[in-house]
């Protein structure tokens, strides 16, 4: 590895001109596959992956191909007009999935965007104005932007956004009861995460899906899954709330969808689309050839080779390895979690963990105070978690 010829360092240019909404630790030049290099040439292992995102891991050769390939047909056009790889991919999700019609923008954010303009306008079309009020879940994360924020059921990412959007309003997760209290006359929607991802990786009971469907069917609701994160085959199923017996109206998704390229999506129900139609809303960049193309590629592999199922055996065997940490480790009080991703909530703060595995050359992370979350490219292999398990004994004991 070489270093840069500037005489200043990543570091240094970053922090003089980038707004310091991050705090950033290492930089990082090179990956390949579950690894990554920094500046100074250390390896690390990565159990972040972009945060859920390269789920065919760093530098996939079936990326590369699909981004060489349509870079020198099309780029970008505007969605005034239709393009091939756009279209197939449409069909795609919409042949693996319940949704009938699909919205391409260019985040986890503005698809969360799109599902709440069009749950609000679907119900104003089919019952009149005053029925807006989404409900949503506590320890949620769905956004930054100003709707997906106030949608947001975390008080500390909201500080210093007041006001926030009206029209919201939210009860705990996991607990059917407090939701069916919440519902009255002005409800349209319920939006939740069939497992919170930032809110520390919690997974609700096998039957709480299931009810908050069968609440939504009664009171004529629409229901929302956000799976931002839980997608693309993050949790040894397509999408996470498989797992759990019920189809949405309406699903988002991004992150691993687009493998490191900025792409959302909405996915919605045949009788949803009426309501967004032209001029309805839009997006300039939304499902450029070049990012549709990409995820195609990323989809179609998701699908024919395998790495669901890869996911969900190495998921099962990742949480086996943390539960006989646990038996030594009186630290970690407890694992869980759905395929590859997973959450381990700790007696104490879990930052000081990250950095000693950071040090060991393991890139992990944590959602919450006290929960580790590991996220790692879906590619990831026995021998990779086996690695990481030592570091983490190692950094439990220090």
């Amino acid at each position: 590895m070489t270093h840069s010829d500037s005489a200043e360092s990543i570091k240094d240019l970053a922090d003089k001109y980038i707004f310091p909404t991050y705090k950033r630790s290492i930089a990082l030049i090179k990956g390949e596959g579950c690894r990554v290099w920094d500046d100074q040439g250390k390896e690390y292992l990565d159990f972040v992956g972009g945060i859920a995102v390269c789920a065919l891991g760093h530098s996939s050769p079936i990326v590369t191909k699909a981004l060489e390939e349509q870079s020198r047909q099309l780029v970008h056009v505007s969605n005034l007009y239709y393009t091939r790889p756009q279209a197939e991919l449409a069909r795609l999700l919409v042949e693996n999935s319940f949704a009938d019609r699909v919205f391409f923008c260019n985040s986890g954010a503005e698809a969360n965007e799109a599902a709440i303009k069009l749950a609000r306008r679907y119900a104003r079309e089919k019952s009149g104005p005053g029925r807006h009020t989404i409900i949503c879940m506590e320890g949620s994360f769905h956004g930054r932007t100003m709707a997906t924020l106030s949608a947001t059921g975390q008080k500390k990412v909201q500080v210093g956004y007041d006001p926030l959007l009206e029209g919201f309003k939210f009860v705990p997760f996991n607990d059917l009861q407090a939701l069916k209290r919440s519902v009255d006359g002005s409800v349209c929607a319920v939006m939740l995460e069939p497992i919170q991802g930032e809110g520390g990786v919690v997974v609700p009971h096998q039957d709480y899906l299931k009810g908050v469907k069968e609440l939504c069917i009664e009171k004529g609701m629409l229901l929302i899954a956000d799976e931002i994160q839980t997608g693309m085959g993050r949790t040894g199923r397509l999408f996470a709330h498989e797992h759990f017996g019920v189809k949405p109206d309406i699903m988002t998704l991004a992150k691993a969808l687009g493998n490191g390229l900025p792409i959302g999506a909405m996915l919605g129900t045949e009788e949803l689309s009426v309501v967004f139609g032209p001029g309805s809303h839009a997006s300039t960049f939304g499902g450029t050839p070049l990012v549709t193309a990409v995820s195609k590629a990323v989809l179609t592999s998701l699908l024919k080779d395998g790495w669901v199922d890869h996911c969900r055996a190495m998921g099962e065997y990742f949480k086996e390895r943390l539960e006989g940490l646990k038996k030594t480790h009186p630290s970690v009080k407890d694992v869980r979690g759905l395929g590859l991703i997973v959450g381990v909530e700790l007696d104490r703060a879990a930052a000081p963990i990250v950095q000693a595995c950071l040090e060991k050359g393991f890139l992990i992370n944590s959602a919450q105070e006290k929960v580790l979350r590991f996220v790692p490219p879906l590619i990831v292999g026995k021998e990779e978690i086996d690695r990481l398990i030592g570091a983490l004994a190692e950094a439990l004991k220090e």
